[in-house]
């Protein structure tokens, strides 16, 4: 980095951590405080007024004569009391989370939070002023020894799947608060999830009436995914300006599964069934279709020609079977997908047309409830000032949030508003209040927290849809591990697709800036423009948002000077090979690449806010290619030495002999038994991975999603 850029780095970083406070004129000798408060954000001042040391905490503001005590809960620094320790002599018949309500609670407050106490502030900055009440110490989230739930037994297995700890190495250039976002809120949340569920239904009702057909797993959810990549509409969920108005995502997985979805074949039988379904099925769509006299002929000659084989022939193989389906696929495949084109791209058109009209209808509601709503206002010129990242800003005000309703059942935090319920298990929920202390700048009282949690909680409830186990690939995360490994070895302190939930450091780019930005987001990947640090990415297997994170890692590296590095994460699919994989694979920038081989390593359940603690990890039924994308002065400052190397691949190999018990995401789980029965590690379909069953290009079924699903 140039001269001027540190100048500005290091000017940056000292306004951040610039107080009244923070250097005042004190004796050399002044003692520092122990460790365990200065880990709770206390340091040893010097008055010099009244020539004698007093206690100030960077986090509340808050400033002492005396020694801070740990351990009491202050309703300042920790609002919802999720850090305090427990009161000796409590009452031990209040279960579930809850808690004797204190008479400052009962008096009113917030409608989402608890009424802070009146404290009586000094009248000068640079010292305290004398008091008479008892004073009361903050719990700061690194305070060794504090148990995270007051209310809950102290649970001494209880695993961290973070480090909020790690401060950040990416630096950008200063940017304007957000514009074009609008800020949460519960009814408009609830108002998206009813229309996206309604849209769901609407596909699936027209996958069956046109087509006969269930709509392919996930498909709904990677439309999402393909769509938000090139979309310039204002919803944050919902497409609604795209060109072009086909989805290819969606075009290609209902066309690969016309005229009748190929599973994945174990038995003779099946292959038997399967392949006079097929027949059967062909048939009956070129009769009852608009096909040209030519296609009719041959699939009807084709089919009728399987059938009396089938009739005739019962001696036949497993591999008789897959061969004569090749067979009839190969003749029958292009003059079905011909009849049926028209039809799947008009349910492309018409799924699209809805949501365009649900997100216009949404932004209207939302700007009605807005007290100042937004106008139009001249782009901002771009700043040069670099700075370390910092979580996106909303330029919009947010207007008073309803009330959030908030218990404890058991393991989790249940958030409930008009009847809707969303949870979430009380270490994740701690976390989310961590993680809004270290962003929020707008809430100090914790006013519309369980408000935003609410929120954020429900629109990835939504995204992820209501099927068994469905979205669940969306947010698989790294062992832990490996994060520290990363962190350790190669300077990672960045996530270029992450979540609230699933986030391992406490800066992270993510789909949703609304809701996430308040928890740590720097918003979508690929509008962030980081000039230097070292960054982690796994992303959702999403071949239109693959190939722009491509895209958008080489314009990165070809513009910085600065040390830049990217470690990505993709799987190792080999037929066909995936295009963006090809493209980093021959990229200038790869300094070196790292195969992790299939059934040797684990993932972390993108569930792993609401699943059981035995349901956390699932071992990866394929290969993982692990891409070292670095320019020149990143290369030199984190390289892929042989040493790093071997200690990230020990992470992997410790992580996965960890686990006792690991099994692949949903509803059936693979042992390592199963691995002739299971898909290949090349094999990106949940069909037969018989090697003739190859997909082509065109009917390619991207059905299972790598991780997080920020773009």
């Amino acid at each position: 980095m140039s001269n001027d850029s540190q100048g500005l780095v290091r000017s940056f970083a000292s306004y951040l951590s610039h107080s009244p406070y923070s250097n005042p004129d004190y004796p050399l000798s002044l003692s520092p405080p122990p460790d365990e408060l200065v880990q709770a954000g206390w340091s040893k001042c010097w008055s010099r007024r009244e020539n004698r040391p007093y206690y100030f905490n960077r986090f509340t503001n808050q400033s002492l004569w005396e020694v801070p005590v740990l351990g009491q809960h202050d309703v300042i620094s920790d609002p919802l009391g999720l850090n305090a320790a427990p009161a000796e002599g409590g009452d031990s018949n209040l279960g579930n989370g809850q808690r004797k309500r204190r008479s400052s609670e009962e008096q009113g407050g917030g409608p989402n939070s608890f009424k802070r106490a009146k404290v009586k502030r000094s009248p000068r900055l640079d010292e305290p002023e004398r008091c008479s009440v008892e004073p009361t110490t903050p719990i700061s989230p690194s305070t060794p020894g504090v148990k995270p739930w007051s209310s809950a037994p102290e649970d001494k297995q209880a695993q961290i799947y973070w480090d909020l700890d790690v401060q950040t190495n990416a630096v950008i250039r200063e940017q304007a608060p957000a514009s074009h976002h609008l800020p949460p809120h519960p009814e408009i949340e609830l108002q998206r999830a009813q229309l996206v569920t309604k849209l769901r239904q609407h596909y699936h009702e027209l996958c069956h009436q046109r087509e006969g057909i269930d709509p392919p797993r996930e498909s709904f959810n990677r439309w999402l995914l393909e769509r938000k990549v090139i979309d310039k509409g204002h919803d944050p969920l919902l497409p609604s300006d795209c060109d072009p108005v086909i989805s290819p995502s969606m075009f290609r997985e209902v066309m690969n599964d016309i005229p009748i979805r190929l599973s994945r074949i174990k038995y003779k039988e099946e292959a038997r069934k399967l392949l006079f379904k097929y027949a059967e099925a062909a048939k009956k769509m070129i009769d009852s279709r608009n096909a040209s006299p030519e296609s009719r002929k041959v699939v009807k000659w084709n089919a009728e020609d399987t059938m009396n084989w089938l009739r005739r022939d019962h001696s036949a193989s497993k591999e008789d079977y897959m061969d004569r389906l090749e067979h009839l696929r190969q003749q029958c495949g292009p003059h079905v997908a011909a009849v049926a084109k028209d039809s799947v791209e008009g349910i492309c058109s018409k799924i699209y047309q809805l949501s365009a009209e649900y997100s216009r209808r949404l932004r209207q509601t939302h700007l009605s409830l807005l007290q100042d709503p937004p106008t139009e206002a001249c782009a901002s010129p771009p700043q040069s000032r670099l700075v370390y990242c910092y979580p996106v800003r909303l330029a919009i005000p947010s207007p008073p949030l309803p009330r959030v309703e908030l218990h404890f059942e058991n393991d989790m935090a249940c958030l409930r508003f008009r009847g809707e319920m969303v949870k979430v298990n009380r270490g994740h929920f701690s976390k989310l209040e961590l993680l809004y202390r270290y962003s929020c700048i707008d809430d100090p009282r914790f006013d519309k927290f369980l408000s935003r949690v609410w929120c954020l909680l429900k629109r990835y409830q939504v995204m992820f849809g209501s099927g068994a186990n469905e979205g669940s690939g969306l947010q698989g995360a790294l062992p832990v591990l490996v994060f520290q490994t990363l962190n350790r070895q190669f300077g990672v302190s960045f996530e270029c697709f992450a979540s609230p939930l699933n986030c391992y450091f406490k800066q992270f780019c993510s789909a949703f800036p609304d809701t996430d930005g308040f928890f740590g987001s720097r918003g979508p990947f690929l509008s962030f423009c980081p000039v230097s640090g070292s960054f982690e990415a796994n992303p959702p297997f999403c071949e239109e948002l693959m190939d722009a994170m491509v895209t958008h890692f080489e314009d990165l590296l070809d513009q910085s000077s600065e040390p830049l590095s990217f470690i990505v994460f993709v799987p190792e699919w080999r037929d066909p090979v995936t295009p963006a994989l090809t493209r980093m694979e021959g990229s200038r920038f790869l300094r070196h690449q790292l195969s992790i081989p299939a059934y040797e390593h684990e993932y972390r359940s993108g569930s792993q806010h609401i699943c059981k603690r035995d349901e956390m990890y699932y071992r990866a039924v394929h290969g993982t290619a692990v891409l070292f994308l670095q320019n020149d002065a990143g290369f030199a400052k984190w390289a892929p030495t042989p040493e790093r190397l071997a200690e990230l691949t020990a992470a992997y190999r410790a992580s996965s002999t960890r686990i006792s018990s690991l099994s692949s995401p949903g509803p059936a789980h693979i042992s390592p038994g199963d691995r002739d029965s299971a898909p290949k590690t090349s094999d990106r379909t949940q069909s037969n991975p018989h090697p003739l069953l190859a997909l082509t290009p065109l009917c390619c079924d991207w059905s299972k999603l790598w991780s997080f699903f920020y773009f």
